[in-house]
């Protein structure tokens, strides 16, 4: 690791917060150094500089002992040390292969913000997604039902979606400080509207159908009642995927194998049936590519697989350092030997949005 730095502050603080955030760290270890990024956005690098010097940069709000050492190495072109450390420990592969399909996606259909339950706004889960080389990435808040995670009501959505145009005005215009190695021009980065719209006890979807027309993408997931009786869980998860506004099933069992939320066994349900519908009204299965889910099964990705369906490899990120997570669904991808041309989020974004459209 060098000990020079040239990136800056700014880049060396979200540099941090975003490993922090892969390698799964609890949120509040990691809110501090988003918020002091966010604090010296605005300050000229002159008087940053003057800060460091006179050793006055605890007087910025939001600014402690661990976060102004940062900043200081940094000014002074230092590599700083609480980065080295996470380089060193943190920055290598989150997961062995998946590489090939990896490289052939082309954004992520499953991510959330500080709107419902995620930890970042949605300015910087943009950012992290363009220089994580995505061509797109589909904001997809809660919906009201999920009052747990601060789901959207019509009103709130409403406004989200006047913010996701001003956010993409203001992408075509703002290149971001990278993030890590990987390079993204802005041109051509879209922010797509979207949502994870709970799928009620009888199939229907959380939202009104108005506001679902106005959306780009929409994900369907059970988020209660997961040990629903098989028969009512199947025909719940036929009648959502028969929706037409449903564009992709997201975490169709509803199981945890691992992390801090403990297990959780899975949903059961008639697999085939359920996949059967997903195949007839074009709705991809997703393979969510959080660690702590790994859903679907292996066995129930390979019964999707035969009987024909599309799929989705999302990161389900709640914070922009998660939205790496992608490549732990491109290994199972790869192993199981899926056609990347049957995982929409490799199209591009025009061919993505004619298939969600076509509903």
């Amino acid at each position: 690791m060098p000990d020079s730095y040239d990136d800056g502050p700014v880049a060396a603080l979200r540099r941090i917060a975003f490993l922090l955030e892969r390698s799964r760290a609890e949120t509040y270890k990691v809110k501090a150094f988003r918020a002091a990024a966010a604090t010296i956005l605005p300050v000229p690098g002159d008087e940053l500089a003057a800060r460091v010097e006179a050793g006055t940069l605890r007087e910025l709000p939001g600014i402690g002992a661990s976060t102004a050492a940062v900043i200081s190495d940094a000014v002074q072109g230092r590599m700083p040390a609480r980065l080295a450390k996470l380089e060193a420990e943190e920055a290598g592969p989150l997961v062995e292969g998946g590489l090939a399909v990896r490289a052939a996606l082309r954004g992520d259909l499953h991510s959330h913000s500080d709107w419902s339950d995620g930890g970042s706004p949605i300015e910087e889960m943009a950012f992290t997604a363009m220089e994580l080389g995505h061509d797109y990435l589909v904001l997809t808040d809660h919906s009201p039902r999920l009052t747990v995670a601060n789901g959207l009501s019509v009103a709130r959505l409403q406004r989200q979606l006047e913010v996701v145009d001003a956010v993409n005005d203001h992408l075509g215009r703002a290149v971001p400080e990278p993030v890590g190695p990987i390079p993204k021009p802005v041109e051509g980065f879209r922010l797509l509207k979207g949502i994870e719209v709970d799928i009620l006890d009888d199939g229907s979807l959380d939202q009104t159908e108005e506001m679902l027309a106005r959306l780009d993408v929409r994900v369907a997931s059970v988020h209660s009642k997961l040990r629903m009786d098989p028969a009512a869980m199947t025909r719940r998860m036929v009648a959502a995927c028969a929706n037409p506004f449903t564009n992709v099933l997201g975490h169709c069992t509803g199981r945890l194998v691992t992390g801090g939320r403990g297990v959780r066994p899975q949903s059961e349900f008639d697999a085939r049936a359920v996949f059967e519908a997903c195949a007839a009204h074009d709705v991809a299965v997703e393979i969510n590519a959080r660690p702590e889910r790994r859903d679907p099964p292996t066995e129930l990705i390979r019964l999707a697989l035969d009987i024909g369906c599309l799929f989705s490899i999302d990161s389900d990120a709640h914070a922009p350092g998660q939205l790496d997570f992608q490549i732990h669904g491109c290994a199972r991808a790869e192993e199981l030997g899926i056609d990347p041309d049957r995982i929409v989020n490799t199209w591009p974004v025009d061919r993505l949005l004619a298939w969600a459209r076509t509903g």
